[in-house]
């Protein structure tokens, strides 16, 4: 039996297809033909950007346009001046060979990555990785076994699965991934769990072990493989399977209903949402609204800031298409894990608690107008709430709302419409917030709780870091003591709070938080259902 990371719920049962790595055996050449070295580059380049355009289509096509942005995110590492410049300058001012080129220059780059402190930049390692694979391929002519028509039911055992891979491969044969690296939020764990595929990953050379045909059982909720299993623990997972696939049907029936407990008490099932296009995703699972729209992933994989009307139509469309439900957009929260290559930020020793979120947008109040004046033209088309994130005192917070005021005059001065019944609320996701809930409490709507910053704050540790990351605890009494006066405080002031956070989703923690006395829950739209039917078994 072998313990990784669960990256995609469920239970699979079939015999293992095995992606061995395509090993290059690339020397160094000093070569005299610079131009022609340079032209073979740029062959591949295309070819690549040609095979990209045709995966991001296919990926559309069967997983919708939010999977597929990984792919506009490669093609734009394909035209990135420092990446494809350093592979250029190579090759023109040492008269190396293009391949050997590609293959140091993608080294540094993923060595760069993978030591940066935060999982998710770590992870886009292996979008670099998947690239330089992707142009040695086109340079050398190799041709990879094909995983897109795959003749039997298989789970797929590889080192890596790649963005590119994921996407391509027969999602009807495909009952299962396995791989030796790669955490929970890397693109082909998100991918994985849109297409409802059970996956394990990180579970370091399992790949070696594994040999083609074997039997295998995936359990994508505990983070479980095992390898040609017994009869008595086949049959038990086999069980499980049965038992999951009833389960899914059962939940189903309550896509209509409403979150109320036995004895009568109302919550709210929201979704975190990341694009207008994940609005569908909400709905088809049952959300009551929308707790979270992550607003910076507009502003990401793009070469400037979007416009203010790119801005208007995206928020537009959400409120739109939730049809009068809440809908809570957070403003722009970058800086930490999330940079943007437009936007110069200067080296931090703890960028997570630097300048990011709040604390940029109050610096930068061009950038931090233009989405509200976005926001406040689109309030007129829905039911929005506007949340300020990583707030940690009280200063920030009115000074935020003062802005928030001044644009909003602006607007009825210029004569645009903007709705009088906007909630303007905060994320509490930082400790000394939550401490002074009860003054930020008379001066705002709602609260968030954002608990994947707020416990990592509050007891001090990298939940990344696997030494001590079982310190990064839930349960633990002091974050829960937190929550809970955060929850009484706003109550006492007559404010509804709602989570965020990875919490709001774990069914462990639903009788919990309904005792406290949460209103709103907020989760990927794939757990709505779950909940839900925990919160309708309990009493309040």
């Amino acid at each position: 039996m072998f313990k990784g990371i669960a990256a995609s719920s469920g239970v699979s049962i079939c015999k293992a297809l095995v992606l061995k790595e395509v090993k290059y055996n690339i020397e160094k050449k000093n070569i005299e033909n610079v131009p022609k070295e340079i032209d073979s580059l740029h062959a591949a380049l295309k070819l690549s950007r040609e095979q990209l355009s045709n995966v991001k289509k296919i990926t559309e096509n069967k997983m919708g346009k939010d999977n597929a942005e990984i792919f506009e995110a490669h093609l734009l590492m394909l035209d990135d001046p420092e990446l494809i410049g350093e592979i250029e300058g190579k090759i023109k001012n040492e008269s190396l060979n293009a391949e050997f080129a590609v293959k140091s220059t993608v080294e540094t780059f993923v060595s760069i990555f993978e030591q940066m402190d935060n999982e998710y930049m770590r992870e886009r390692a292996a979008d670099i990785r998947d690239i330089g694979k992707r142009l040695l391929n086109n340079l050398l002519g190799v041709v990879h076994r094909s995983i897109s028509d795959l003749e039997d039911k298989c789970i797929i055992v590889t080192k890596d699965l790649t963005p590119s891979d994921t996407a391509q491969m027969d999602h009807e044969k495909v009952l299962g991934i396995v791989t030796d690296i790669g955490g929970s939020t890397s693109h082909s764990a998100i991918m994985a769990r849109s297409l409802e595929i059970p996956a394990v990953v990180g579970l370091g050379n399992i790949s070696e072990v594994v040999k083609e045909g074997d039997l295998l059982i995936i359990d994508g909720d505990e983070g479980l493989v095992i390898i040609n299993p017994d009869i008595e623990t086949l049959q038990r997972y086999k069980d499980k399977h049965e038992k999951n696939e009833q389960a899914k049907q059962e939940l189903k029936k309550l896509m209509d209903t409403e979150s109320i407990t036995i004895d009568g008490r109302k919550v709210e099932l929201a979704g975190n949402i990341g694009t207008p296009d994940n609005v569908l995703g909400v709905l088809k699972n049952g959300g009551e609204g929308i707790g979270l729209f992550r607003t910076e992933f507009l502003y990401m994989n793009k070469e400037n800031f979007p416009s203010e009307e790119e801005q208007f139509n995206a928020y537009k469309a959400v409120l739109e298409g939730m049809r009068g439900k809440p809908v809570v957009i957070r403003t722009l929260d970058i800086g930490g894990d999330k940079k943007l290559s437009y936007l110069s930020i200067d080296e931090e020793m703890n960028p997570f608690l630097g300048y990011r979120a709040i604390r940029l947008c109050l610096d930068r109040k061009d950038i931090f107008k233009t989405q509200l004046r976005a926001l406040l033209r689109a309030s007129v088309y829905g039911n929005l709430k506007i949340m300020f994130p990583m707030i940690s005192g009280l200063e920030e917070l009115r000074e935020a709302k003062a802005i928030t005021w001044e644009v909003k005059q602006e607007l009825i001065k210029e004569k645009i419409e903007v709705s009088e019944d906007i909630e303007l609320g905060i994320m509490i996701e930082i400790p000394s917030a939550a401490v002074i809930s009860d003054i930020l409490a008379k001066e705002v709507d709602f609260f968030s709780i954002g608990t994947n910053d707020l416990i990592q704050y509050t007891v001090a540790v990298d939940r990344m870091n696997q030494k001590i990351s079982y310190l990064y605890d839930p349960f633990n009494p002091a974050v829960l003591r937190l929550i809970k006066n955060v929850i009484d405080n706003a109550h006492k002031e007559g404010k509804w709070v709602g989570m965020c956070g990875e919490m709001a989703g774990d069914t462990r923690l639903t009788p919990v938080l309904l005792g406290f006395g949460l209103d709103e829950f907020s989760m990927s739209p794939s757990s709505i259902l779950k909940v839900r039917k925990c919160i309708t078994n309990f009493e309040y």
